[in-house]
């Protein structure tokens, strides 16, 4: 496996680019990371290539003079409205069915959902299991080691556009990269905020970025549903500036320190002096005011995440309830106004997978995107790593010697008659089994004494007449 990893969060807001390494612990190692104000990014999709480049490279240049590590592959999260969802099965006969389901049949079960019909310029993002029917065992999580005839996979399929892969794609190779592989952003949040415990009771991820929300609902430790709502932090920004007709930056400084999304608990005789442009007097903007006009746009992403979780199927089974990060976490009275909203426990999303060695920096709701894309990517190279050795081992071989052998019952497999042999001759002796020892020859029987003779019958008297019996024996009357 690789010692580094580099990936590139390419948000609408800002871009960044980190490094890290795993440690034995499992956690990960964050090396170094810069960010930078995004250009040519609208609402998680690569539209300006050029602008993506050059608000890129200076990040790059910048996190390779601190490592030292002159790194040419990197792992790239992707986003946007144009993902979808979509539930797919597919269903393989087995040959032999007295051998165990191995982990190679269930890769090729996944990589053949890459292949699945979608429509004209559209493309398989992931291919994430949720369950595997086994003959006439359904359900099952796991199905390795697991005997049958026939073997049924049932899959949620990621579906996005091809061409805003390709313009991701474009841009890196003009960074001078390599893209090593692209990753949903909501998958890669969820990796590096939620708990293990949290997945398998059921729970739902919120990131809300600049451009995007991005919803993913995890039960039974399965990815169940995602979905990416087309606004996020950005249309807050937009309203306070169109609200307090003051400049975008302002906009974003308010709502950055002095916003709260809950109305309610906002502080009433509290104002806010904005300088005037050009030499005009300064605008005055209550805490109150403020609050209303962020809650009247949150109040409109809640509804949004509420109906991809019934969308889902999964609302009722959500015990962990919901976990927002992103850079809109970080919102005042949030957790508390998403609680009152939807009667779900909230709380705020961090990375939780890095070592306390790491820049402190990384560790907010707003990198939890940029961590989880090096904890996927270690991740894939762990599994290639697998693979490798896998497609290293040479095939085994098995010849039989007569019919007999070929058509062996189960039991001959269970008991070790049939015997597999390699192409090396010497190791398909098998030593002789010893000769039976001689049976002992049986001793002669003494021989039966003669049965005595019976004695004869004595003779019935006939009747005069003959009766009956005379009748049908011609049996002779004395005169």
């Amino acid at each position: 496996m690789k010692k580094y990893i580099a990936a590139i969060d390419l948000g609408t807001t800002k871009v960044v680019t980190i490094v890290g390494e795993k440690l034995s612990s499992g956690k990960i190692h964050v090396l170094a990371h810069c960010e930078m104000p995004s250009k040519g990014v609208l609402r998680g999709e690569v539209v300006n290539i050029d602008n993506v480049v050059n608000a890129t490279i200076p990040a790059i240049e910048e996190v390779k003079r601190v490592t030292g590590f002159d790194f040419s592959e990197v792992y790239v999260g992707v986003a946007g409205q144009h993902i979808r969802c979509i539930e797919q099965r597919f269903d393989i006969p087995r040959e032999n069915h007295c051998e165990t389901i191995s982990k190679e049949e269930i890769r090729k079960l996944e990589e053949n959902m890459y292949h699945v019909r979608v429509n004209p310029g559209e493309g398989v993002l992931h291919v994430v299991p949720q369950s595997y029917n086994v003959d006439d065992w359904m359900g099952l999580v796991e199905p390795v080691g697991v005997p049958g005839r026939k073997l049924e996979a049932n899959f949620k399929v990621f579906v996005g556009r091809t061409s805003s892969a390709t313009h991701t794609k474009m841009a890196i190779e003009r960074m001078g990269l390599q893209l090593n592989r692209i990753i949903l952003e909501p998958i890669a949040s969820a990796r590096a905020v939620l708990h293990e415990e949290e997945q398998e009771m059921g729970v739902v991820l919120v990131d809300i970025g600049g451009g995007t929300t991005d919803l993913v609902v995890y039960y039974d430790n399965i990815v169940r549903h995602t979905a990416v709502i087309p606004f996020g932090g950005n249309i807050i920004t937009e309203d306070i500036r169109k609200g307090c007709r003051i400049l975008p930056r302002q906009a974003e400084q308010l709502k950055v320190q002095y916003g709260s999304c809950y109305g309610d608990l906002a502080v009433d005789n509290k104002i806010i002096a904005i300088p005037g442009v050009c030499g005009r007097e300064p605008r005055e903007v209550s805490f109150k005011v403020l609050a209303q006009i962020i809650e009247a746009r949150m109040e409109e992403i809640i509804e949004a995440v509420m109906f991809e979780i019934e969308r889902s199927g999964y609302a009722e089974r959500l015990p962990a309830g919901i976990v927002v990060t992103g850079g809109g976490a970080n919102l005042e009275h949030l957790c508390e106004f998403i609680r009152y909203k939807t009667g779900l426990d909230v709380r705020r999303g961090k990375p939780i997978h890095v070592s306390s060695d790491s820049d402190e920096e990384v560790i907010r709701c707003s990198y939890a995107t940029a961590v989880g894309l090096l904890m996927k990517g270690f991740d894939y190279e762990e599994e290639k790593e697998m693979l490798e050795k896998i497609q290293e081992l040479e095939p085994v071989e098995v010849e039989v010697e007569n019919k007999k052998e070929t058509d062996a019952s189960l039991f001959s497999y269970l008991f070790g008659t049939v015997l597999p042999r390699t192409k090396d001759p010497e190791k398909n002796l098998v030593a002789p089994r010893p000769p039976k020892p001689p049976k002992p020859p049986k001793s002669e029987k003494a021989p039966k004494p003669p049965k005595p003779p019976k004695p004869p019958k004595p003779e019935k008297p006939v009747s005069q007449d003959g009766g009956l019996f005379g009748k049908f024996f011609d049996v002779d009357n004395e005169a």
